[in-house]
């Protein structure tokens, strides 16, 4: 018997998966690869959004920034407003060349899911028209970051902080919204390997 249900991320495929990654790569065509390409991963959120950016560099990636963007406390819609406007300052700041954000999962708890839907909308109305973005269900973030679908966020942070190699403390947040960056980094390394054969 395997030691480990999943396959590792070496082999995995986002668009194969059901509840894979969406968007350009799943469907229409696949981007031009880029010699250096500027990735935002973004966890959206009704009380945080996290956010990060990493660089890829050919084979290799190197992270260029991170955090989360805390609007609690704030009525639902001052934080939508300050989602949006937070958003649309980092992607001026960092000039990403593509974006991942979590694909939402269905919650039982009806009114959190409306919120999150609405910081999600939030979030995808501050990028700006023709910048791609891809989607990814959250069972294939773990996988293609630790090998296992059914991860803990533990076990994502601490493959982040080796990947990047970063020190000190990451909230859960921004962690996540990395690990997106990541996956969606692999995903597309992946994509141009296969599409050179």
């Amino acid at each position: 018997m395997a030691r480990y249900r999943t396959r590792s991320w070496r082999a995995f495929d986002g668009g194969a998966l059901a509840g894979g990654a969406s968007g350009p790569h799943s469907a229409g065509p696949r981007p031009v690869p880029a010699a250096n390409l500027r990735i935002l991963g973004l966890d959206p959120g009704s009380r945080r959004t996290g956010f990060g950016v990493i660089e890829c560099r050919g084979p290799d990636y190197k992270h260029v920034a991170h955090g989360c963007i805390a609007v609690a406390g704030l009525e639902i819609a001052e934080r939508l407003r300050q989602i949006f406007e937070a958003l649309r300052a980092l992607i001026s700041e960092h000039g990403p060349g593509e974006i991942a954000v979590e694909r939402v999962f269905v919650n039982r708890n009806v009114d959190s899911a409306l919120k999150l839907g609405q910081a999600r909308g939030a979030a995808l109305c501050a990028i700006p028209q023709g910048l791609p973005v891809f989607e990814y269900a959250p069972r294939a973030i773990k996988l293609a970051l630790v090998g296992s679908g059914a991860a803990e966020k533990v076990q994502v942070a601490h493959m982040i902080k080796t990947l990047l190699q970063l020190d000190g403390k990451i909230s859960p947040d921004a962690s996540d919204a990395l690990a997106i960056a990541v996956c969606h980094a692999h995903t597309r390394r992946l994509h141009q390997l296969a599409s050179s054969r």
